[in-house]
Order: C-alpha cells, then sequence, then structure tokens
C-alpha cells in the first residue's frame, strides 16, 4: 500500500472512494460529512436514509463503516465511517478511532477498491487531538495486511495535521 499525504478537498478526489467522517445517523452533518453530502448531491442523502436503523437514529455505530455510491462526487463510492468524540482518552477513543480505518479498509478491500482518501477522522468538531489522531491513523494502515487498496490519500485541510502525517511516515 503506497500512502500520500494531500492538502485540499477529498470531495474532489479522483480515486475509488473517499471516507466520510460521519456522524451515527449517516444524514449529513458539518464538516467534512457536509461538504461530502453537499457535493455528491441528493442522491447519497437518499440512500443514506435507505441504510437500514441499528437502533433508533443509528445506522453506522462508532467505529464501523458503510458504503454508498459516490453519486456526483468523482469518486465512485463513499465509506461512511463514525469516529469517536474525544473525551479526554480513557473512553476507547483510540480503539475506537483505530476500528474506523480498520473497518472501512475492509470495506474497500471487499469492494475491490484499489484507492481510498480518508480524511482526519475524528479531528473537526468531535475534538480528537491531531497529533494522537494521526497516529492512530498511520498505525492502521501500516498495519493493514490486504493488498488492497493500493493507494491511500490522506486528505487534509488542516496544514498542521498534514505536516504530523507526514512526519508519522517518514519516521
Amino acid at each position: 500500500m503506497r500512502i500520500e499525504v494531500a492538502e485540499g478537498d477529498i470531495t474532489a478526489l479522483a480515486v475509488d472512494a473517499i471516507v466520510n467522517a460521519a456522524n451515527e445517523s449517516l444524514l449529513g452533518g458539518g464538516g467534512v460529512d457536509g461538504a461530502i453530502h453537499r457535493a455528491a448531491g441528493p442522491g447519497l442523502l437518499a440512500e443514506c436514509r435507505a441504510q437500514p436503523e441499528v437502533r433508533p437514529g443509528v445506522r453506522c455505530p462508532t467505529g464501523q463503516a458503510r458504503i454508498t455510491g459516490g453519486h456526483a462526487l468523482p469518486a465512485r463510492f463513499v465509506i461512511h465511517t463514525v469516529g469517536p468524540v474525544w473525551h479526554g482518552g480513557d473512553a476507547g477513543e483510540p480503539a475506537l478511532l483505530a476500528a474506523c480505518y480498520a473497518n472501512s479498509l475492509r470495506l474497500a478491500a471487499g469492494h475491490g477498491l484499489r484507492s481510498v482518501a480518508f480524511p482526519a477522522i475524528s479531528c473537526g468538531v468531535f475534538g480528537y487531538p491531531h497529533a494522537q489522531a494521526a497516529a492512530v491513523a498511520v498505525a492502521q494502515l501500516r498495519d493493514w495486511r490486504d493488498a488492497a487498496p493500493a493507494r491511500v490519500v490522506l486528505c487534509c485541510h488542516d496544514a498542521g495535521i498534514a505536516a504530523e502525517y507526514r512526519r508519522l511516515l517518514a519516521a
């Protein structure tokens, strides 16, 4: 697997799938989630609404992942995953964040996808400290044993987290 770091708009990337840092309802929100829903168009929301609820209002529990079509995006698919809200690090946040990456990669491999772009999951309104989130992400990507996807892009809007990804990948 080749891991790249890019700064910019994840919705503009021409990859097989982009990962959405979603909320448990999968019905859109702020940050990258809202940007992906806006760029993908109303078909994405309709497909997300069709996902079965595992409990009232929850289509994708924290740490899990779901896949939909990309609709109006350049990416053919969107992999939705729900990162943990930061509560200081002692509430299972690292394991849940690691599960987001592992479950997203599993879905990508299962669908034969060759390229996937990840945002900095949980680093926005969910408040995960950037350096700690980047360490979890890079560790999960390095631990991934499957041949697919062959290319992973860590796409950041924040230059600081991009620099942290680059530092960790160079180590």
